[in-house]
């Protein structure tokens, strides 16, 4: 599948390495691209990126991500899903820079014909590539309206080591303002453990298996 991730920061890199691993065809789209040559990755403009991919992945910074895809323009990236893993932080860590919604929220309304995926976000780059290292099963979720498009993310996923188990679909594109919200915790937990390699599991009572979807 050919991948275009827009960013070349620390989580564009990792995901473009486990992707590649897994045998995907994976293009880097930057602003400056001719800045980005000593990655060991093919990158790209933005535009190029994304006329490239099957796939678009979003690792920008989440307080640009919106205007970023609007410099691609709504016609580009029509009908391509669009993994979005991206979280808007102050410069200090403290605070959402989408307190009332989400960046995913952000980018279906600005976007309305690319269906939108939120999942990656609540954990560090070197989780997202590898939970296999972490002492035991770990969960990682989608948030999305399309179900083609979240169908997709569910194997990118797998091909990254989080196995069917591991994932869980918590709803439509507006539960991905929990997934992001999530980062204030995040921060605190990683305060506490002094490290950023952890993530959280999900452990249902066992009755809630039987249990119909809310």
């Amino acid at each position: 599948m050919r991948i275009g991730l827009l960013g070349t920061g620390n989580v564009a890199r990792a995901l473009a390495h486990g992707w590649g691993a897994a045998g995907h065809d994976i293009l880097l789209g930057s602003r400056h691209p001719e800045e980005r040559t000593d990655l060991g990755l093919p990158v790209a403009g933005l535009s190029e990126t994304a006329a490239h991919a099957e796939v678009l992945v979003n690792a920008t910074p989440g307080g640009v991500s919106v205007e970023l895809l609007r410099s691609i323009g709504a016609p580009a990236l029509a009908g391509i899903p669009l993994i979005d893993v991206g979280v808007g932080l102050s410069d200090d860590f403290a605070e959402l820079s989408h307190p009332n919604s989400s960046l995913g929220e952000q980018i279906q309304e600005a976007f309305p014909l690319t269906p939108v995926v939120k999942t990656l976000c609540t954990m560090d780059s070197t989780v997202m590539t590898a939970p296999g290292g972490l002492d035991g099963p770990s969960t990682v979720f989608l948030s999305g309206d399309d179900a083609e498009a979240k169908h997709t993310a569910g194997g990118l996923l797998t091909d990254l080591g989080w196995p069917a188990s591991s994932q869980l679909d918590i709803g439509g594109i507006t539960t991905a303002r929990g997934q992001e919200h999530f980062a204030l915790l995040f921060i605190g937990i990683a305060g506490g453990l002094r490290s950023h390699t952890f993530n959280i599991n999900v452990v249902a009572a066992p009755t809630a298996r039987s249990l119909p979807p809310l």
